[in-house]
């Protein structure tokens, strides 16, 4: 099972409520998850997993780096699974539905690069998050 194997290899004991956890961020349609969508998921999978034991499986998660945890502004944490190929993408949030789309952008990531440069600086990391609501046209 592939769950077992990614919990091994990020040194968490392999146990039900883990197991489950991962399986639902792996299978949701949804890519960004609060505990409380988890839950949720849980939930309405008949699955008897507590609000508390989600909150601590997706921190422990999160120290062992198999999600990434974003705050974006006006809302609370969501979850997204660590891409395993490491691949980067930033972030539009929909002010008006909180939905958040995922995009890379080739042109954007240049130019991260360039003004770093431009002001004495090697570019090591960053999160781009744009707050956008569809236009009026």
């Amino acid at each position: 099972m592939v769950e077992n194997s990614e919990l091994r290899k990020a040194g968490l004991k392999v146990t039900l409520p883990r197991v489950k956890i991962l399986q639902m961020l792996d299978s949701a349609d949804q890519r960004h998850m609060s505990a409380e969508d988890v839950y949720k998921a849980l939930m309405n999978a008949g699955e008897d997993v507590g609000l508390a034991t989600v909150y601590r499986v997706l921190t422990q998660f999160e120290s062992a780096g198999l999600v990434i945890r974003h705050n974006f502004d006006g809302g609370h944490a969501v979850f997204e699974l660590a891409d395993a190929d490491g691949g980067h993408h930033d972030h539009m949030v929909n002010v008006d539905t909180s939905e958040v789309i995922e995009f890379f952008d080739e042109e954007i990531e240049k130019l991260q690069h360039a003004i770093a440069t431009k002001h004495g600086f090697e570019l090591v990391d960053h999160n781009l998050v744009l707050y956008v609501r569809k236009s009026g046209k």
